[in-house]
């Protein structure tokens, strides 16, 4: 059975070994190892990755208390140095003691017991025991753990008996009646785990709470410790600035400033939308005007105008008459068919005839339809035989 260095220290990322064992498999190639620092999926956690005898490892998982190692293939030789990808290691190391300590602290305060853990490539997250979390109660649980981390607790574990675990405070009790692996937060904890962890709370370096939502009746907490809250406190800060910069005010002023923005656009989208209605009224009284005599349809290219316009558009004209209106955008390759409701037309039934030549796609009612087509030579095709049409 392989030794596994991860219970003896977290912090060995290099070694050398022998294979014991290959396996081949549908999946891949396996390979166990005489010692191994590499931890398997499990707890919350995922698998460490690196190389073994320069061969990357790409899973690693754990069978009847066996390390398989798959690697990309076998290495040419048993005897084999192995190295930890030591970020991903490391990053996980505080996610998971962060975890530890934060689900510590949660339990503290406001008595509610940490039912999963999940950690994931960019955020971990925990889900509690507890239906509701307000937004002080959520800044108090971050003061405290970030406290804890400054007080640099030793985090130690341990293998212990049964005997040895029923003297101890735990958490809660593990499963397993054997191998029992506690890892101790000195002064908070003592937890069953099987996870790597850091040495002490101050190299989990902090924890950034970053939302909590409702989850079955219970609150999962979104979270980050360590380099992944330092990148994304970065990232944050890098946008805050481009706004600073983009809206000509200091940090503290933009939301006040987006505000102001914001109500500067909808006073600009109404003043925008006063327009587009005079204008509607406008050019639909000049394409009337304009009619010539024995004219059977209305008909109108707009090079600007986007379908949504158009639609404004038609229904300004079908309001001042009973001939049937065709107009077509050169902006976005659609055309638009309508009526007041006197003509002995369907404009949806028009379209559903004839649209599949033309390439078109759309459809509509009796009174109203419009269709877009992947190019302006097929929009222009077809509103030119549609036209004929009248």
């Amino acid at each position: 059975m392989t030794t596994k260095l991860y219970y003896d220290s977290a912090y060995v990322n290099e070694w050398s070994t022998t294979i014991t064992s290959t396996l081949q498999r549908e999946d891949g190639i396996y390979v166990t190892l005489a010692e191994t620092a590499f931890y398997p999926h499990g707890g919350g956690q995922p698998c460490d990755t690196g190389t073994i005898g320069g061969i990357a490892v790409l899973d690693v998982v754990l069978e009847d208390q066996e390390v398989l190692h798959k690697v990309a293939e076998l290495p040419g030789q048993m005897e084999v140095g192995c190295k930890l990808d030591w970020t991903r290691r490391f990053d996980h190391m505080q996610q998971h003691s962060g975890q530890h300590l934060l689900s510590a602290v949660f339990r503290k305060l406001y008595q509610a017991m940490t039912l999963s853990f999940h950690l994931g490539s960019d955020y971990a997250t925990i889900d509690l025991a507890i239906p509701e979390l307000s937004a002080p109660q959520m800044a108090e649980a971050e003061q405290e753990v970030n406290r804890q981390i400054y007080l640099n607790r030793p985090i130690t574990s341990y293998f212990v008996t049964a005997e040895e675990m029923a003297r101890l405070p735990l958490v809660k009790l593990p499963k397993v009646t054997e191998d029992i692996r506690i890892v101790e937060i000195e002064g908070v904890e003592h937890n069953a785990c099987g996870g790597t962890h850091v040495s002490s709370t101050g190299a989990i370096g902090m924890v950034k709470l970053l939302r909590s939502e409702k989850q079955k009746g219970n609150i999962r907490i979104t979270f980050q410790c360590g380099s992944r809250a330092l990148n994304e406190f970065n990232n944050s800060l890098q946008i805050l600035s481009k706004l600073s910069v983009k809206f000509n005010t200091g940090k503290d002023e933009i939301v006040d400033r987006i505000e102001k923005w914001e109500q500067e656009q909808k006073q600009l989208q109404i003043e925008l939308a006063a327009m587009k209605e005079l204008n509607d009224s406008y050019l639909a009284r000049e394409l009337l005007s304009s009619m010539e005599a024995g004219c059977q349809v209305i008909t109108h290219i707009s090079d600007t105008r986007p379908l949504k316009d158009l639609q404004s558009l038609a229904a300004k004209l079908t309001a001042l008459t009973e001939l049937p209106v065709l107009l077509l955008t050169a902006v976005e390759n659609k055309v638009v068919l309508a009526h007041h409701g006197a003509a002995a037309l369907s404009c949806g039934a028009f379209f559903k005839a004839h649209l599949n030549e033309y390439h078109g796609k759309g459809g509509g009612s009796d009174k109203l339809a419009q269709a877009g087509f992947p190019s302006w030579e097929a929009a222009q095709a077809f509103y030119d035989f549609a036209r004929q049409q009248f």
